[in-house]
Formats: C-alpha cells, structure tokens, sequence
C-alpha cells in the first residue's frame, strides 16, 4: 500500500531482459535502508526488491506489468519516481494507492502557469469503471494528485514547483507514456453503479 507521495526520482542504472521478464536496477539515496522482498512503487508499479548491492538494488517486472505499465519503454539513465510502502502508524498524505496500475495514459499539453504547470493526459479506458471526477484523485506514475478538467477520455492535474523537480514530471514532454492508477473507491463505486444498472 503507497499513498502517492514520491520520495525520489532515481536514474536506473541498467536493464536487462530475460525471457518475458525486465530486470531493472537502480540507484537511489535511501538503497542502504532496503532489504529483499521489500516492496517498491516505481512509477507507480508496486514491485519486489530481488537484489541489493552498496550501491544498487533490483526489482523484476513481468509481461503483464510491461503490458499494463510504461516500464518496458524504459532506458537506461531514465528517472523512475519511487516511494516505498505506507507505515501503518503514519499520516496518509496523498490518498490510497495500492501500486496496481490500470493503464497508461499519453500526455497531450504542458503548459507553465506563473511558477506550477498544468498537463493534459489522455488514456483510452480499458474498463468503464477507469474514471476520473473533478477534484478526485489519481495516481500518475506514482504521483497522488488532483483531478482537474475531468473529461471522458482525459484529464488535467496542477503540478506544483515541489512536485515537478522531485519527480520525474519535469522530464514528462506531450507524447510521453505515464502510468495510470485510478481511484479504489471511485474504481468500486463505478463498478457497484454499473451492476445495479444492469438488473
């Protein structure tokens, strides 16, 4: 369980493809405090901590998270945003993600509005139950934040200056692939909503 709120963005060192699966190894300021099987949100993507080095660690990805995720289009000096997963007995400052992505999004627009920015996504939903509302939450590579100009097929979210150097936002351009973790609740409200209807 995560809640959104990136601790770092960390340039991977390497990838290396076995099989159907992505080994992906990084570096980051906290690698000392990590131990195996500890679980990692990276962009968003909840995944295992299967190697460790002084200066490194390394997490899997396999084919249905490459298929679902924008991992598999990374290289090599990329920065992944990374949060490590909720303590219990902390403040929840963004909202509850669960670091299961439901799909990638494109982003169309940037645009600087005196000291934050505003991005423009568009993702073609896989379910009718991937939804956005205005003021709602979601999850942008690992990112909690606000939904704004929620539309059927798009939204925009305000990036504050913190935000955009912490995270790997500043290197997000129109056409880049993020990925997309809607809202649990709102996920199961819709579906709730829809089978209702249905009878």
């Amino acid at each position: 369980m995560f809640s959104g709120i990136v601790e770092e963005a960390a340039r991977i060192v390497a990838l290396e493809k076995e099989k159907d699966n992505l080994h992906i190894t990084l570096a980051c300021s906290f690698v000392q405090e990590l131990k195996i099987d500890q679980s990692i949100s990276h962009n968003g993507v909840c995944l295992t901590v299967v190697k460790k080095t002084p200066e490194t660690y390394t997490v899997t990805a396999i084919r249905e998270t490459l298929e679902k995720s924008n991992l598999g289009l990374l290289k090599a000096g990329d920065k992944v945003n990374l949060e490590r997963s909720t303590r219990m007995d902390d403040r929840l400052d963004g909202h509850i993600v669960q670091g299961h992505v439901d799909q990638t999004a494109v982003c169309r627009n940037v645009r600087e509005a005196a000291g934050s920015w505003y991005y423009t996504f568009e993702y073609e939903p896989v379910q009718d139950d991937y939804i956005t509302v205005e003021k709602g939450s979601v999850c942008v590579n690992g990112v909690s934040l606000t939904v704004v100009n929620s539309a059927d097929r798009s939204f925009d979210v305000a990036i504050i200056p913190y935000t955009y150097e912490v995270t790997n936002f500043h290197e997000i351009v129109p056409g880049s692939v993020v990925n997309l973790e809607f809202d649990i609740i709102g996920k199961y409200i819709a579906r709730i909503v829809r089978q209702i209807l249905q009878k």
